[in-house]
Order: structure tokens, then C-alpha cells, then sequence
């Protein structure tokens, strides 16, 4: 067994790449996503990339089956169990009003009904000292209740479990007894860290989709196993490391962002090759577009995510990659509403039936439609895995729209990609602008099955000059996938005053938390060889009631031994919010430990080298593009990337086209071949 592999399951299609180790060899595959059987579609994927399961030594899955599971609310019958006078800090939430005059503003909706909220009473301080005992009788007889209920899965939140979780494993020992069948998730398990209706939301989320993903993750495991596969699998997590699927299945959340999680990881590869520092990362896939930033090629992490957005979503506090999506992708619709204004995305055609051009049954009008409308995709190509482009069932998508406009076709496709542009620009924004961080600073990595096709425009409205598409880009978080380590996040909430606090006292917390890391990563099913450990720190001004997290410099003996964490949060607060105190006290209010485990990776292969001018076998014909509807049709030269070679300077307008997605350059831009065969983009005015 000498295969290692990874699957991407997104909203459209489902990735594979797998490298031999002993030959160096990529195999790929791409196959549509099956949304009503997942799994068809992993091993439509494997087939597809011929990956022999019986050789198989490692494969790594990331899925989109948490996201949606929450978002279409599509998940078990599910209880909450909470402290005696908190049944209705879930409903309550932060009652924050981010459009303080928007009159539709409408606020979070639960996961759980408020009938399907309990209370036991117990009681702890916020120092884990027992207040008041768990009542052993009341807590067996709300058990049975849920019993009697037919609750799937039953989540547990008490006050102050993260500090003393006594109360909460007594319990959960209590609802498995009486529940046997039932999922059972204890908030601490997920999440050590303060605030109670994020750590209410997040646990209610994990016991939500629990059932589902744990089911889902056996049912794979026992499937390779039927089709004689002898690896174990592995899951990808939020966080940019893979896990075992038994910790996957008991913190399910951790899978929300898995797979754009991959793309990050292999951005972070390529840049170390290319001596980058920070960078981009664009992901334009069938269904949206996500982007994250990289800097001093670390992993960009946020302790909170927000489940549809912070204006209405609800909050998951778990270590994850700070990736923010939109709804635009290769799939999104074109729409109008009551007032005939139009829209694009985020609702998307999906892989059933998917764009008209397609030709799977699909008939409303998508950027891919608008694509091949104005020659950006061949009007008669075939996509990856033999499915040919319908040319005019794209035409009398668009043509429908641009009727109830009263425009002209080919105006309505430019505008359908002028619009999805300027969705997918304020991604970047979102990680940037919004961020203090200008991102002309930056060179954008460019990926997924849509991602270079509408780069060029997106780095336009960015104003963004340098642009990078890696090789095989529609599996690039696949790939990126199999760059990943294993990795395990502990937090752990303790307010501690800088100059009350000796350094020592906070060493060793560190170190506490560090061990607990390493047992648990080396106890998982995942084997890992060099460990090497992260710290970083929850730190405020006194009187603040926010936090920012910044890595843990070294805390030195003797004396005042915090005065490098003190420095280090005043310049993290400075360049977040562009004012600090340095003169005011500080606090620590969380410790944070990461553990990575090194696992084996494929080598970046290189590509022969060639002169400036491309070879003759590269150039594959001229097609009319339309790039500005005012200015009709240009003559577009075509290029088969696979015959490019390093070195090679392709001028645009050019269309350069691989099986599974094409690099659109626009009239003045330029991009270079590198050494590994990514295409170095240089953004024309």
C-alpha cells in the first residue's frame, strides 16, 4: 500500500487527488457531487482518478455535509439541557442589531425549540468551586422525559463547565443510560472557553448534526473497507489539520469549513515554495467563493464562526480557519425580484441539475451559463469527467433573462459576471479592508473549478496586480488536503491580571494544556511522528469586554517575566483597531495550545523548462471572446496549459485551458510559467 489520497466533496462536484509515493505520481479525478447519497459520489471520484482501493495507505476527507446539514436545518431531533435559570439564554442570544435601522432586521432562529429546552438544577462559580450539587434525581428524571420524547441527540451546556466540568460529565454519564440510542455532546468537550450563549450555540450545532456526520463517517469507513480498501480514514478539520474519525464523529462542528480549510493549507505550501510571506486565497467553486489571508504563512485562525453571516447567524466557537464565503460560484443563479432589480446567487443550481449549459435538465441562467455565452468557456468543450457543454442551452438561459430586461443577450451575460465579480471582491474585502489590511499588499491565489476563469476581473475590482493559478486549480483543495498535518486546538478560559500573575503560573498552563494536547493527538488513530506545539493567548485591556488573539511570545523567568506578552498584545491591538494603551493593565483571559503531528506530503513537482515563446503544440486554435459587450467579439487565442512549459510568457487576451477549468486573461495581462508550473499572472489596467 503505497497511495495517499484525499476527497473534496463540494456543493457541485466531489475532488480526488492521490499521489504514489513510490512513483511521485498524481492521479486525478472529478466527478459531480450526489447530494442524496454523499458517498456514491466519493467513490464516483476515486473511480474516476482510478485509485486502486486495495492499495490505498492514507486518505483524508473533507465534506460539506456539516454546512449544510445547518444551514438547511436539515438535522436530528434535538434536546438541550442547561442549568436551573438558563433555559433561555439560547433564545436570548447577544440581541445584537448590526442594521440598527433596517425594519425587516429578523434575529437568530434556534436549532431547538424552547419545549425541547430542560433545566437541572446545579451550580458552579466561575472559579469551578460547587455552588450548589447536581441533583442526581431531577437530572435521571429529565432523561427519561427525553426518553419518552424520541429525542435524537440531547446537547449539555452548564454554567461554568468550561472551568470545573464535573457536574456536566455526571450527567452526561446519566443521559447515555437513559438514552442509549441517542447522540449525547457535552459543551466542554467542544469548547473550554467562556460565554454562555456561544457555548450553548456551538454545542446545540454539534448535537444537531451529530447523528448525521457520525453515521455518514461510519458508513464511509465501513464502505472502503467492503470495497477492500485497509486504511484508516481520515477527516479534515476547520482548523487546517486532519483527525481521526472518531474525534471528527464526537466534534462534528470541526468539519464546517474542511474543505475550503484544504485550499488554505496547499496556499501555504506553494507560498513557502515561491519564498512567499502573505498571500490570498481565492476559492471559486460551483456554489461559492471563500477567501482567506495568509500572513508570515500562518494559518489564519478565528475563534468564532458565524453560521449564516454575523447579522442572523449563530455563533460556533471552535478553532477555524478565518475563511469568509459568499454565494457566488460557477452554479449561481441569475434572478430578479419584485422590483425586476437583479441578483446573482446565492441561491445555485447545484449538481442536480446544475447550469443549463450542462444539459442535466437545468434551465434558469448562471455565471457558467454567462461564460459560455461570451466564449469565456468553449460553447462546445467537455468538462472534466466527459460532460459535454451545451452551447445553446446556455444561450436560451441567458436569452430569457435578457428579455425580461429588455436587454441584449450578450449585455446580460457580462453583466450576470460583472455582478458575481463584484460579490466575490467583497469576500476579499471582508479579510482585508475590513481588517485594517490593504490588498494590494498581497498576491491572490487563484483556484477551484471557477476561480481562474474570473480572477482577472475580481483583482480589478480589487486593484490588485499579481495573481498566482497553481497547477490543477479545480483540485486544489483536494490536493492542499494531503499538505495538511494532524492537528488538535485546547482552549482554555482563566482570567488572569498581567502584574498579578507571575510567569511561571502561566508557563505552566501552558505546559498542562500542552500534555493534554499530546495525549490525545497520539492516542487518535492518525499516526504522527515530529510534534511541534503553537501557543497563543485571549488578551484585553482591563475593563474591555473584547479580546484579541495573538501567539504567545516567550514568557521569561524571574521578575516581571510578562512583559514580552504585554508588548506583543499592545502592537496586536494596535494594528487591529489602530490605537493601543500601553500605559493600562492587560489581562490574559484564555490560554490556547495547537499540537501538530507531521504527516508524509507530496513533493511540488517542477515542469520542464522552455523558452519565452510558448511551444507550437500549446496553442490549440482562436475563439471570439467577449470581454466588453461595447466592444464586441475579440479573436482569443487558446492554449492547452498541459504543453506549457516553464519559462513561457502568454500574453492576453488568451484562454488557457486544462480538463477541469480555464485561465481567462484579459486584454493586458500577462502570465509567466514558473518552475513548478504555476501561472504567474501579472493584472493588465
Amino acid at each position: 500500500m503505497a497511495i495517499r489520497a484525499a476527497v473534496d466533496i463540494g456543493g457541485t462536484f466531489t475532488d480526488v487527488v492521490a499521489y504514489h509515493e513510490q512513483t511521485g505520481e498524481l492521479l486525478l479525478g472529478k466527478a459531480l457531487s450526489t447530494p442524496r447519497d454523499l458517498i456514491r459520489g466519493v467513490f464516483d471520484g476515486l473511480t474516476a482518478a482510478e485509485v486502486p482501493l486495495d492499495e490505498l495507505a492514507f486518505l483524508i476527507h473533507g465534506s460539506t455535509i456539516v454546512v449544510n446539514a445547518l444551514v438547511e436545518r436539515r438535522g436530528a431531533r434535538t434536546a438541550l439541557v442547561t442549568t436551573a435559570g438558563f433555559r433561555d439564554v439560547y433564545e436570548i442570544g447577544r440581541i445584537n442589531r448590526p442594521d440598527a435601522f433596517n425594519l425587516s432586521f429578523t434575529r437568530h432562529r434556534p436549532l431547538v425549540p424552547r419545549d425541547l429546552i430542560f433545566e437541572v438544577p446545579e451550580r458552579m462559580a466561575a472559579d469551578g468551586t460547587v455552588l450548589r450539587p447536581l441533583d442526581e434525581e431531577q437530572a435521571r428524571a429529565t432523561a427519561r422525559k427525553l426518553a419518552r420524547l424520541g429525542v435524537e441527540a440531547v446537547a449539555v451546556l452548564l454554567l461554568h463547565a468550561y472551568r470545573n466540568p464535573e457536574h456536566e460529565r455526571r450527567l452526561g454519564q446519566i443521559l447515555r443510560d437513559e438514552l442509549p440510542t441517542s447522540y449525547v455532546t457535552l459543551s466542554h468537550e467542544i469548547s473550554r472557553e467562556y460565554r454562555e450563549f456561544e457555548r450553548t450555540s456551538t454545542v446545540v450545532a454539534n448535537a444537531f448534526v451529530g447523528p448525521i456526520v457520525s453515521d455518514y463517517l461510519g458508513r464511509l469507513a465501513g464502505r472502503l473497507r467492503h470495497e477492500g480498501a485497509r486504511t484508516s480514514l481520515a477527516v479534515m478539520q476547520s482548523n487546517g489539520g486532519v483527525t481521526d474519525v472518531a474525534t471528527a464523529s464526537s466534534q462534528c462542528v470541526q468539519m464546517l469549513e474542511s474543505g475550503p480549510a484544504g485550499g488554505v493549507v496547499g496556499t501555504i505550501a506553494l507560498c513557502e515554495a515561491l519564498a512567499f510571506r502573505e498571500a490570498i486565497a481565492f476559492d471559486m467553486g460551483g456554489t461559492t467563493a471563500k477567501s482567506a489571508v495568509i500572513r508570515d504563512l500562518t494559518f489564519p485562525v478565528a475563534s468564532d464562526y458565524f453560521l449564516g453571516g454575523y447579522r442572523t447567524g449563530l455563533p460556533i466557537r471552535i478553532p477555524c480557519l478565518d475563511i469568509v464565503e459568499v454565494g457566488t460560484g460557477g452554479g449561481s443563479v441569475a434572478w430578479l425580484d419584485d422590483a425586476d432589480g437583479i441578483h446573482v446567487g446565492p441561491r445555485s443550481a447545484g449538481a442536480e441539475p446544475g447550469p443549463a449549459c450542462y444539459g442535466r435538465g437545468g434551465t434558469e441562467p448562471t455565471i457558467t451559463d454567462a461564460a459560455v455565452v461570451l466564449g469565456h468557456l468553449a460553447p462546445d468543450g467537455i468538462l472534466s469527467g466527459g460532460l459535454p457543454l451545451d452551447g445553446p442551452a446556455a444561450h436560451r438561459a441567458v436569452a430569457a433573462l435578457a428579455g425580461r430586461l429588455g436587454l441584449d443577450t450578450t449585455t446580460t451575460a457580462a453583466g450576470i459576471i460583472a455582478i458575481g465579480a463584484a460579490a466575490m471582491a467583497n469576500s476579499v474585502r471582508a479579510v482585508t479592508t475590513e481588517r485594517g489590511l490593504d490588498p494590494r499588499d498581497f498576491a491572490l491565489f487563484a483556484y477551484g473549478g471557477n476561480g481562474p476563469l474570473h480572477i482577472s476581473l475580481v483583482a480589478r475590482e480589487l486593484a490588485i496586480t499579481r495573481v498566482v493559478v497553481p497547477p490543477m486549480p479545480a483540485l486544489f483543495s483536494a490536493l492542499g488536503m494531503l499538505m495538511a498535518d494532524a492537528r488538535l486546538d485546547l482552549v482554555q478560559t482563566g482570567v488572569r491580571t498581567l502584574g498579578g500573575t507571575d510567569a511561571t503560573e502561566i508557563e505552566e498552563a501552558y505546559r498542562r494544556l500542552e500534555a493534554e494536547c499530546e495525549r490525545k493527538l497520539r492516542a487518535s488513530a492518525v499516526d504522527v511522528d515530529q510534534l511541534d506545539f503553537l501557543r497563543a493567548a485571549d488578551m484585553r485591556y482591563v475593563g474591555q469586554e473584547h479580546t484579541v488573539t495573538l501567539p504567545a511570545p516567550p514568557l521569561l523567568p524571574g521578575g516581571d517575566g510578562t512583559d514580552a506578552l504585554k508588548r506583543a498584545f499592545d502592537a496586536a491591538h494596535e494594528q487591529r483597531y489602530s490605537h493601543s494603551a500601553p500605559g493600562e493593565p492587560a489581562q490574559v483571559v484564555s490560554l490556547r495550545v495547537s499540537v501538530v503531528g507531521k504527516l508524509g506530503k507530496p513533493d511540488i513537482a517542477k515542469v520542464a523548462a522552455g523558452d519565452a515563446a510558448p511551444p507550437p503544440q500549446a496553442r490549440t486554435g482562436t475563439r471570439d471572446v467577449v470581454f466588453d459587450p461595447a466592444g464586441g467579439a475579440v479573436p482569443t487565442a487558446v492554449f492547452d496549459r498541459a504543453h506549457l512549459l516553464a519559462g513561457n510568457l502568454v500574453t492576453g487576451p488568451a484562454a488557457i485551458e486544462e480538463p477541469t477549468t480555464t485561465t481567462l486573461l484579459r486584454p493586458g495581462d500577462r502570465a509567466l510559467v514558473d518552475e513548478f508550473g504555476n501561472l504567474l499572472v501579472e493584472i493588465g489596467a
